[in-house]
Formats: structure tokens, sequence, C-alpha cells
């Protein structure tokens, strides 16, 4: 699998979600197998400004973020070319442009999955990108505005054209948000009718769902979003490795959780927003539920690091339980794809 000049290690592709790709998560993925881990969108004003909320984004760990994929969002083609600039300047390798995020905030602004309904300014924006930076440029689309509009091979076509090197489908329309089935006849769609890799994203919550998608659509890639929270491992057994043990998932959650804090900086802060990583976490293992309502109450450092030892220390897989399909583990997943 290569991205323009650059070749990835795997297939594997962790998805940019909010508040979840920062750079220990990112970390992680990559050590587990991962072949690219975008961060989370980033505003293109913001990094024009040099917000220091936003360059915080643009945080790595420069042994394992190799190569390094930054996603901005907006919807000035100067501006983007400009922040793309800046974040190339910050170390990034590929650039990739949003243009699925389906909220309010983004959209208005005429961002994220707007641009599904003005091809040529998305087209314009990835050539404006690609001229300034250098660098490869990718571009994550969605089906389209609603059910009425689907236009993502139009839109792929455009993006191709202008000289995008690798396009990323979500293929559920903005009216859908995340409900509803992906429609992954739509990747293959896409697939058909693009000479550049097109990476499948959308419903994949297993490695079976990963190597399904594979099958089923052809695509080069699978970006994996859901599947991956509190499941870093997921990129090992994509690359035939084992399933954690007990005391490997106690030691990593408590891992991930100091790599959080130290990249917060804030203790405080860190612990809340750490806590639906532990919801995360406990899927699939018995007593998650009750231990999510614990999660929830921690508020200090050390109350967090004793849950995750109670816990974790003893959990065992819950067999009666189906963390892979939809709905039924009481986590509200929207929270990182927002």
């Amino acid at each position: 699998m290569r991205i323009g000049s650059i070749e990835l290690s795997s297939r594997w592709i962790l998805a940019p979600m909010a508040g979840v790709s920062e750079m220990p998560f990112r970390r992680l993925a990559f050590q587990f197998g991962a072949g690219l881990c975008p961060t989370e969108l980033v505003s293109a004003e913001g990094l024009i400004r040099a917000s220091a909320r936003t360059l915080r984004y643009l945080q790595r760990d420069e042994r394992w973020e190799r190569p390094f994929a930054v996603q901005i969002f907006g919807g000035n083609p100067d501006s983007m070319a400009e922040a793309a600039r800046v974040a190339q300047a910050h170390g990034a390798d590929i650039i990739d442009v949003n243009m699925g995020c389906p909220v309010p905030k983004v959209f208005k602004n005429g961002a994220g999955c707007a641009l599904m309904a003005e091809p040529e300014r998305a087209a314009e924006i990835v050539r404006r990108i690609a001229n300034a930076t250098g660098l490869p440029v990718t571009a994550k689309i969605r089906s389209g505005l609603d059910a009425h509009r689907i236009n993502c091979v139009e839109v792929g076509k455009r993006l191709e054209d202008a000289g995008c090197a690798a396009v990323a489908l979500h293929p559920r329309t903005r009216a859908q948000g995340y409900s509803g089935r992906a429609d992954w006849s739509l990747i293959r769609r896409l697939k058909e009718a693009l000479r550049i890799p097109v990476i499948g994203n959308g419903d994949v919550r297993s490695v079976a769902d990963a190597h399904r998608m594979l099958d089923v659509t052809g695509c080069d890639a699978v970006m994996i979003g859901r599947g991956a929270l509190g499941y870093p491992w997921i990129f090992r057994e994509l690359e035939g490795g084992s399933p954690p043990t007990t005391e490997e998932r106690h030691r990593l959650v408590l891992e991930h959780f100091r790599a959080h804090v130290e990249f917060r900086g804030d203790p405080r802060a860190a612990v809340r927003q750490f806590r639906k990583h532990i919801g995360w976490y406990a899927r699939g293992l018995v007593g998650a539920s009750a231990f999510r309502g614990e999660a929830m109450q921690l508020e200090s450092v050390k109350e967090v690091e004793r849950a995750l030892d109670a816990f974790f220390s003893t959990a065992v897989p819950d067999l009666r339980s189906r963390p892979d399909s939809e709905g039924d583990d009481g986590i509200d997943y929207r929270t990182a794809y927002g």
C-alpha cells in the first residue's frame, strides 16, 4: 500500500477521531501494526493563528509516528494551503483533508461534508495543498449529503484529477450521521472508478469485518474507528497476532492513561477525558457495565489508577456479550466520531 511516494507498513489505518486520535493512542496503534494513524481533525484557521490548543494536536512521537499524517479542515483553498504548510513545518508527511465531518459547526462554515456539495471547490483545495507543500494529499469523504445526493464517485474523480494521492470513503450520507448501515457497495464503485488507492471505512468492528471489507469491496486499505476504541490490539490481530492476555490488557490500560495525563498536562482534565477510554477498554469484559458507571465518577489520577488496578488485574472476557455488534454495550461511540 502506497500513498504517493510513501509506503505504508500495513493496509490497516486508524481512523481520525476527535478526542481519541491523539499522540498517546496513535503511538499504541502504530506499535500494534497500524500502517497509518492520522491526527484528529485540526482547524486550518487555528494552525494559521498558531493557536497553542491547535498546535498540541501536532505533537507526535517521532520514534513511532512515521509516516505522520495530519488531517485538516476548512473551506477556503488559500487558508487550507497555508495551514498545510504549517503542518508540513511541524513534520507532516501526508496532508489529509476532512470532507466528511457532518457536525453543524463544521458544515456551516463550508468545511467537512459541506465540500461534498461543491466538488470543484473540494478539488481546488487538494490542488492548492499539493502545489504548496509537494506532499501527498489524501481526502476523507462521505457518500453525499443525503440519499438523493449520492455523489462520492463524482467527487472522488474530481479529487483524483486534482492530484489527490488516495481517498478514504465512509459510505454514509451527512443526513445519516453515524446511524444506519454503511453501504459498502459504494466503496467498490469508487474503487472501480479510480486509479489511486481507495480506503474503506465504516462498520468495521472486528478483525473479520476488516477482512470482509477487503474481500467485498476490493479496497486497498481499511480504516478502523470503532473496532480500535479500547482495543488497539486489533491491528496486531489483523497481522496474524494474538489477542491480549489479562496481564497485557491491565498493563497497557495503565500505560495509556499515564501517557494521556502527561500529554494533557492538566491531570484533572486528563482524567475527565480519559473516562470514555476506560469504558471502551472495559468493553466485552465481565462487569463492564457497572465498572463504566464507577469510572464516570473518578476525579483524580490516584482514583483512576486504583480503579484500573482493581478491575483489569482480574478482568476476563464476558462470553455472553457481543462487543462487535452495534448499540448493545452501553457506549455512545459518537463522542469519538463527531
